[in-house]
């Protein structure tokens, strides 16, 4: 009997090894044939200059400042609202028909294809509010799309916190914003910032919602105000991948490489933020 179950954990673990290997194998691949094939465009000049000759010669700058400005704006406008509207599911909402009706409608939300976001973003922040083709509209178009995973992902990280740490701080006299505030949060940071960088990581790789709402084609420019237009890299790599003739490929993989190492950068910092939140957790 022992060797029988012992036999069913060896052939447990091979499998789950096997399938994570078959999984992690196509990415890796992926990267690396990226890698080789646009390592030679990044150069300063491509980094730090405007495209010109049609796009087919220069650099990218304007796209990856769109990029970062768009992150920024979804940033702005989905992680504080997120994060309550968490806090609120959480901590203060009663266990009730109305509550798991949101709920569900939030996981439904998450799984509403982008380029409906886009349409949606069109004629509320484009054409109703008139906020035109901009950062603005595309930044709240994007922050739309991303809150249901920062809500969903930022409501179990703090369901995940014992209730005993709520139960003792309440007992010593603290109220209970008080004890939201000091001591269920930071112990539930990890887990928000972990849902904080899946929603701004997609917003930073979406095409069709900054298609109707902000991106532009090509700008010689850099943007002023939050009412310009912007180029950004993933309609940028959109556009030499499809509408540009004669477009080398060097340069479309360059780009793709520096979209990735942007979201890669992300995810760099959020690992090291969530570790040094993680060191001071006390369960």
């Amino acid at each position: 009997m022992k060797l029988n179950r012992n036999l069913s954990q060896r052939l447990g673990f091979g499998l789950i090894t096997l399938m994570a290997t078959l999984t992690v194998i196509p990415i890796i691949v992926v990267v690396i044939y990226i890698i080789t094939q646009g390592g030679g465009a990044i150069s300063l000049e491509f980094l730090s200059g405007f495209p010109h000759d049609g796009m087919r010669q220069g650099g990218i700058m304007p796209a990856i400042i769109g990029t970062f400005y768009l992150t920024l704006g979804t940033a702005v406008f989905s992680v504080p609202l997120g994060v309550a509207a968490a806090i609120y599911l959480a901590e203060y909402a009663a266990d009730n028909w109305l509550t798991r009706t949101i709920r569900i409608a939030i996981i439904n939300l998450s799984g509403i294809p982008s380029v409906v976001y886009g349409l949606f973003g069109l004629g509320l922040f484009v054409l109703f509010l008139k906020f035109g083709t901009s950062i603005l509209s595309a930044s709240l178009t994007l922050s739309i799309m991303t809150l249901p995973v920062i809500i969903s992902t930022s409501e179990e990280a703090l369901r995940a916190v014992p209730q005993a740490f709520r139960t003792v701080s309440i007992s010593l006299g603290a109220t209970r914003w008080q004890t939201i505030r000091r001591i269920v949060l930071p112990e539930a940071l990890p887990g928000i910032i972990t849902g904080v960088i899946l929603g701004l990581e997609r917003a930073a790789g979406e095409t069709a919602p900054i298609l109707f709402t902000g991106a532009a084609f090509f700008l010689p420019r850099l943007p002023n105000s939050v009412f310009d237009a912007t180029m950004a890299l993933p309609y940028h790599l959109f556009v030499i991948s499809t509408q540009v003739p004669e477009m080398p490929f060097q340069i479309q993989y360059g780009t793709a490489l520096v979209l990735i190492a942007f979201v890669l950068g992300m995810n760099l910092i959020a690992t090291v933020v969530r570790s040094r939140a993680r060191a001071r957790r006390q369960w």
